[in-house]
């Protein structure tokens, strides 16, 4: 028998040719793509559809769905930390956190992360495998449906590297932003990468609306290269190089993120040399209090090494903010709620 194919996945032009396969009227792929972007689990509750056709869509199809295996809230500001597991029983992580502009979700794109970010939980037993971009679609549709709440931003910043699952990411970009589904502006979106260059530069030939979010956490090679594998392929100079053609090209702002790392990264040295790096680029520098992770060796910097950090980039004319800590009393930072379930 054929295997089931991923509904949730398919475009709307996908699903026109898959409904002419069935010999149904093209309309009504439109009709199947807004339920899924509703979230519902069985094509029963497809209810403008025959039954001879949600018939035949159970026997060729399915839809993907994400079940809530932990779920943990803080007591301090609300933030919502989602274990998920997968069909296959998988885990991966989701935080659901409320701004004043709304509420943004952080999503996963892979199960694990072969990146190998020395201060990161969520690459600790590698990758095990790309999520499918229903499966990012997914985190959304059931956080929004358990929390109640009208997700207005999303941020690609969960476990896993987004351009290590490029085609994947690309096509629930797609979906996301389709006007038949959630139809969410790629103006908020927001996508992380460790820095690398070969698909940021496919990425910029997209010419997407997103912000580009460029994990740095270091002023020059040497220190990047002991905390971040990535930049023993792609050095600083490369990732800038491409990071300056990036905003030429798509007339966005990236914005670098930046872990303070006790005694590591967080030196008036390394606040001067990244300033001297980053001057004159179109540019935000969020600095980011390391979250420590127990199998880890590294911690994160007082409040007044970070202060002072920030007091010097923005001498140099940069735009630089101390990101507030959320969820701090449920280990919101990525992986470590997987970690403890494995």
């Amino acid at each position: 028998m054929p295997e089931k194919q991923d509904l949730k996945s398919m475009n709307l032009e996908e699903l026109r040719s898959f409904f002419q396969t069935l010999n149904a009227p093209s309309y009504r792929a439109g009709q199947v793509f807004a339920w899924l972007h509703r979230g519902v689990s069985s094509f029963d509750e497809m209810t403008d559809l025959s039954l001879s056709l949600r018939e035949s869509l159970k026997k060729t199809t399915y839809i993907s769905s994400v079940k809530i295996v932990r779920k943990l809230t803080s007591a301090l500001d609300g933030t919502v930390k989602y274990l998920f597991s997968l069909e296959d029983g998988e885990c991966i992580e989701t935080v659901l956190m409320k701004y004043s502009y709304g509420y943004s979700l952080c999503i996963s794109t892979q199960a694990g992360c072969r990146m190998g970010c020395g201060f990161c939980a969520s690459t600790l037993n590698g990758l095990r495998r790309l999520l499918k971009p229903s499966e990012m679609l997914d985190q959304i549709l059931m956080a929004s449906v358990d929390s109640h709440c009208r997700i207005s931003h999303v941020v690609l910043m969960g476990i896993g590297e987004p351009l290590d699952n490029f085609e994947n990411v690309l096509k629930f970009l797609h979906l996301l932003s389709c006007k038949g589904g959630l139809n969410m502006s790629l103006r908020h979106v927001s996508l992380s990468t460790c820095g690398l260059v070969s698909e940021i530069y496919r990425l910029m030939d997209y010419r997407l609306q997103l912000t580009l979010s460029v994990s740095l956490h270091a002023p020059n090679d040497v220190i990047r290269s002991t905390i971040m594998p990535v930049n023993r392929k792609w050095g600083i100079d490369a990732l800038l190089t491409a990071c300056r053609d990036y905003i030429k090209a798509t007339g966005r702002r990236i914005s670098f993120e930046y872990a303070m790392i006790d005694g590591v990264n967080d030196s008036p040295a390394c606040a001067r040399e990244l300033g001297t790096r980053l001057h004159g680029m179109l540019c935000h520098v969020n600095l980011i209090p390391v979250n420590p992770v127990k199998e880890r060796k590294y911690r994160k910097s007082r409040l007044d090494k970070m202060e002072r950090f920030r007091s010097i980039v923005a001498k140099f004319g940069l735009p630089v903010t101390v990101r507030r800590t959320l969820g701090a009393d449920i280990n919101a930072s990525c992986g470590q709620l997987r970690q403890a379930a494995q």
